[in-house]
């Protein structure tokens, strides 16, 4: 009954099969273009072939240790934050929040640089602390929309306080205690540069589970969705389910941040450009926002290496300068937190 309340309400988009197959070949694609282009010249194939006769080429290393990671990482981090950008806002019912909007990445980049300087060594333990992190600054988040009843505006608002709150601590660490964070201008940015399979493989512990949950909740998110009192009315328990898709949001996110850094616009522009494709049903919307969020963030750092080679360019001021515009886009169509 659930369900086919929400289908009623939902306004689905013509071939949503066709739409997820062709963005699932678009992360093939990038995929490829990640191992093949770069802003050093090589022999693909004949990198490959070393890897799989144990030739120590120097071709084979760039692919395994390079590309092959940030190749993996971009996909990664960008499908995540794409997903953790489709919960919150429709947690908080806001189209303009997102992971680096209302603070959430700050929480999580300003618990790993803690955790840099407390367990320098503990690679692994890093993306646990951002998903802590994440968490406490998604919780204060939706403490003050709820205890405030605020406007979608005013809760921006609060949001860019609590992220420059949260970044200003990171700062201070890192200004404090050089060495604690390497690369902290990078890390500020966002960057898939340093990436390795060490940094990759305990967040895609975080990742990998709790997208695969969040897409079985995907019927859940719905009903949330439509507020509290509707939730309740169709039989959920509202504050344990807000409470995992919390945990799942922080988890992605915190997860990405862990290894690229703050970066930044993913999780806000990626949901908007899935919903004019499939809809704003969450069966539909959370892998295509995971499918399109990982090749476009893969593509956009592919474009860095090509673009500025043999230099490269941090993938979040690209990201910057694509998600200041829309967000201010998105800022102009809203008018005391509703649609002009």
């Amino acid at each position: 009954m659930t369900t086919s309340r929400i289908s009623s309400i939902r306004k689905h988009k013509p071939r949503p099969g066709l739409v997820l197959a062709v963005l699932s070949a678009a992360v093939l694609l990038s995929a490829v273009l990640g191992l093949l282009c770069g802003s050093v010249g090589m022999d693909v194939v004949k990198a490959a072939r070393d890897l799989c006769t144990g030739v120590a080429s120097a071709e084979a290393t760039i692919l395994l240790h390079v590309r092959l990671p940030r190749m993996l990482g971009g996909l990664a981090a960008g499908g995540a934050l794409a997903m953790a950008g489709v919960i919150i806002q429709a947690m908080l019912g806001n189209p303009l929040a997102g992971p680096n909007i209302i603070g959430v990445n700050a929480g999580a980049g300003m618990a790993a640089v803690i955790c840099c300087a407390v367990l320098p060594t503990a690679v692994g333990v890093l993306p646990l602390a951002s998903l802590i992190g994440a968490f406490g600054a998604m919780a204060l988040v939706y403490t003050v929309a709820r205890k405030t009843g605020a406007s979608r505006i005013t809760l921006v608002l609060a949001g860019v306080i609590i992220n420059s709150m949260l970044g200003a601590v990171s700062d201070s660490i890192t200004t404090l205690m050089p060495d604690v964070l390497v690369g902290a201008n990078t890390f500020r940015m966002g960057s898939l540069s340093g990436v390795t399979l060490a940094s990759l493989l305990p967040a895609l512990v975080l990742i990998l589970p709790a997208a695969v949950v969040t897409l079985f909740l995907s019927n859940e998110l719905d009903v949330l969705s439509l507020g509290d009192d509707t939730a309740r009315t169709l039989g959920m328990s509202v504050r344990p389910m807000r409470l995992v898709f919390m945990i799942l949001a922080a988890a992605l996110s915190g997860g990405s941040v862990s290894f690229c850094g703050l970066l930044g616009f993913v999780g806000l522009i990626v949901p908007h450009m899935a919903r004019a494709l499939v809809g704003t049903e969450s069966r539909l919307l959370l892998p295509a926002s995971g499918l399109l969020g990982a090749s476009f963030l893969c593509l956009c750092d592919l474009l860095t290496r090509i673009i500025f080679a043999p230099f490269e360019f941090p993938v979040g001021i690209i990201m910057a300068f694509l998600g200041g515009p829309f967000f201010l886009w998105l800022l102009i169509r809203q008018k005391g937190g509703k649609r002009i």
